[in-house]
């Protein structure tokens, strides 16, 4: 087990915490389980099935994106249980089903491997053991996400030996790194590569990131707008060899409705100067499933996040005099949709009554694209259409086993208290019973206190863009904390503030644009930032409620079926049947930008004259400082002092909450299902 060498990298530990292996049952239990040969000891498997086989077409494609360290998979919610040795069995009957039915199959990843989970966030640095545990696949073209280039330690930790690991398959088209050797950039990865697929299609791909500034000060993203005007791109598209397609892959949404998406950019780019080729995209950093049509040969497809979705898509018709395989393979589903915005139906013409090998075919692509819950059930049907035991692998009971031994090497098993109940993020409206902000509100009261001001009265403000995830009843772990919270920012203050300024700052900072702070406004007197805040990508949920709804690929479609779990239900360009496991859906509601927890206030009702205005660094200088200049007060970033000690950190209050208030439910501590099971 080549993984167990790396136990030795790992640099975090935790302090004061509560072992208690009793809450998952008798410690010979535990042991016992460990042998079981099947995801996570933990974890639970789906119930609902897909709907049906999947189409094969020409040429397949398996797609991850924004996987965040989940790789341990979610072990309280059954829709989404399984792991990364489960997802290398997979792939490994995948490939073998490909070449039985004489087709291509690749594998693409679009980036964001780290800030999301334990796995990845526990070691220093940042990813060192998580990302040997992925680059266990063989993928076909990866790309880099804005969280391989927040912190240097990871940009290099990227460069160094990732993607060294996956060489020419490794795409930076915009975005290259300090050579610590030579001082000057260089590209992380490479900027194209041109192949040809087993069975002959000629693929050029690219690997673009959104145009990114909050990376840190060794690394330099370029715009997509001058990217595409740079020579070696334009001799890429116009390449000397034929090309049969062009792969567009990013961590870049694929729909362009929030402003900050370049793929469809460089996806015209392309066009312009090569109008006959097919151009297939794959995207990401929404943390959204969707599908887009851009022309009749154009599509993309974004699959989700956190291990929760395996994105899948075929194409048949593309026209190759090199290609050698099957069009359209007999025995399964095949592809059968024209590149058409609403076709939500297959299309009602016949298909080439002749399946010739050669790449004839009705002068059209046809398409499909699928949706897949990350689960063993869902795993196993596409695989070999059932649960049998043959779905293991050696490779991959390995894996699972390694992500065991890790998880419990890095103590991300270790339990803080038992939630009673779960907390979503935005599946109940803000501050209602279940919303996990009405807990955080309890939490910063209580654990958030300067001992030497507790009498002073003090509002306490976090940003909401600092919670990640959902918190499932039962066992809070390390783990958890991660996957909460995962940022590590300091407690400031502003001591004696009049309180009639300071209570107009909430609905200030909550009426103004969400927050997400640039690099260069960061205050570090290194290169290398250790901070997690500039790590928080938008929610969606920061729109409008109708923008929202549009953007997230949620819809308001209620299926009255007790016996059907809640899950994705998809909206996208071709319908709403592109969810593998047909699910209830999600309620959804909008948060506002920042939360405002009250605490030590006068018994009597009262309002204080002064108080404590305590903030995260992350807010501090750019958002409450104007907001409270901006009704008569005259701070400076000088009148800025610590609150806490420097090494108590934002991501510490939920779990020492969890062990003062969530212990008297231990040792029986059952586990809830999550919001997606």
């Amino acid at each position: 087990m080549r993984l167990l060498a790396l136990v030795g990298l790992v640099a975090y530990g935790i302090t004061a915490v509560l072992a208690c292996e009793s809450c998952y049952g008798p410690s010979d239990y535990v042991q016992h389980k460990r042998l079981v040969r099947r995801m996570q000891p933990e974890s639970l498997n789906a119930t609902s099935k897909p709907r049906g086989p999947l189409e094969w077409g020409q040429i397949n494609f398996l797609h991850t994106t924004d996987t965040h360290g989940w790789l341990e998979g979610h072990l309280k919610e059954k829709n989404y249980g399984a792991d990364w040795g489960d997802y290398v069995s997979f792939v490994k009957h995948m490939r073998q089903k490909a070449d039985q039915l004489n087709v291509d199959l690749l594998l693409i990843d679009t980036g964001d491997l780290h800030d999301g989970a334990g796995l990845s966030d526990a070691t220093d640095p940042n990813g060192v053991i998580s990302n040997s545990i992925f680059d266990i696949i063989d993928y076909d073209l990866l790309t880099i996400g804005n969280h391989e280039l927040y912190v240097t330690d990871v940009a290099y930790e990227t460069f160094a030996n990732f993607s060294k690991h996956y060489g020419e398959k490794y795409l930076t088209s915009n975005v290259q790194i300090i050579n610590k050797t030579t001082g000057q950039f260089e590209y992380i990865g490479n900027r194209y590569r041109y192949f040809t697929t087993k069975h002959g299609i000629r693929i050029m791909a690219f690997g673009v990131l959104f145009d990114f500034t909050g990376n840190s000060n060794v690394s330099k993203v370029t715009t997509a707008e001058d990217m595409v005007k740079e020579p070696w791109f334009i001799h890429a598209v116009n390449y000397k060899e034929p090309i049969d397609l062009f792969v567009l892959i990013g961590h870049n949404p694929v729909r362009n409705n929030t402003g900050d998406s370049t793929f469809e950019y460089v996806y015209q780019s392309i066009r312009n100067m090569r109008p006959d080729v097919p151009i297939q995209g794959f995207g990401g950093h929404a943390h959204v499933r969707d599908f887009v049509v851009f022309d009749g040969s154009s599509t993309a497809l974004a699959s989700g996040r956190y291990c929760e979705t395996l994105g899948w898509l075929s194409m048949s018709g593309i026209k190759s005099p090199t290609f050698r395989g099957a069009m359209y393979p007999h025995g399964v589903p095949n592809p059968s949709r024209r590149a058409v915005i609403g076709n939500s139906t297959t299309d009602s013409r016949p298909l080439p009554s002749v399946r010739k090998p050669c790449g004839h075919s009705d002068g059209e692509l046809r398409y499909s694209r699928r949706y897949l819950d990350w689960n063993r059930l869902s795993f196993a049907y596409h695989a070999l259409g059932s649960q049998d035991r043959k779905f293991d692998t050696p490779k991959g009971l390995e894996l699972t086993s390694d992500i065991t031994s890790y998880r419990k090497e890095l103590n991300l098993t270790y339990v803080y208290g038992c939630a009673p109940q779960t907390y979503c993020v935005d599946c109940k409206p803000f501050m209602d019973e279940g919303n996990i902000f009405s807990l955080l509100d309890k939490a910063l009261k209580e654990v958030i206190v300067n001992e030497d001001r507790a009498d002073v009265p003090r509002l306490i403000l976090i940003n909401t863009g600092s919670v990640r995830f959902d918190l499932v009843q039962g066992p809070f772990t390390y783990d958890d904390s991660f996957i909460v919270s995962p940022f590590k920012n300091t407690w400031q203050y502003l001591a004696d503030v009049p309180y009639k300024q300071a209570s107009q700052v909430l609905d200030i900072i909550n009426a103004g644009p969400y927050q997400k702070r640039s690099i260069g406004s960061l205050r570090y007197s290194s290169p290398t930032i250790t901070g997690r805040d500039v790590c928080v990508d938008p929610p969606y949920t920061m729109m409008s409620k109708r923008e929202f709804l549009k953007a997230r690929s949620i819809t308001r479609r209620k299926i009255d079926d007790a016996s059907i779990m809640a899950g994705y239900t998809t909206r996208d360009d071709f319908g709403m049947d592109g969810d593998d496991t047909v699910h209830n859906r999600i309620p959804s509601y909008p948060l506002p930008n920042d939360l405002q927890a009250n605490a030590s206030f006068p018994t009597d009702g009262s309002m204080p004259e002064t108080v404590d205005l305590v903030f995260l660094d992350f807010i501090g200088v750019d958002y409450v400082l104007p907001a409270l200049n901006s009704v008569g007060a005259s701070y400076t970033e000088s009148d800025i002092k610590l609150y806490l000690p420097e090494d108590v950190t934002s991501n510490q209050y939920l779990p020492e909450y969890a062990k003062r208030a969530w212990q008297k439910k231990m040792p029986n501590c059952p586990t809830g299902e999550g919001v997606g099971s």
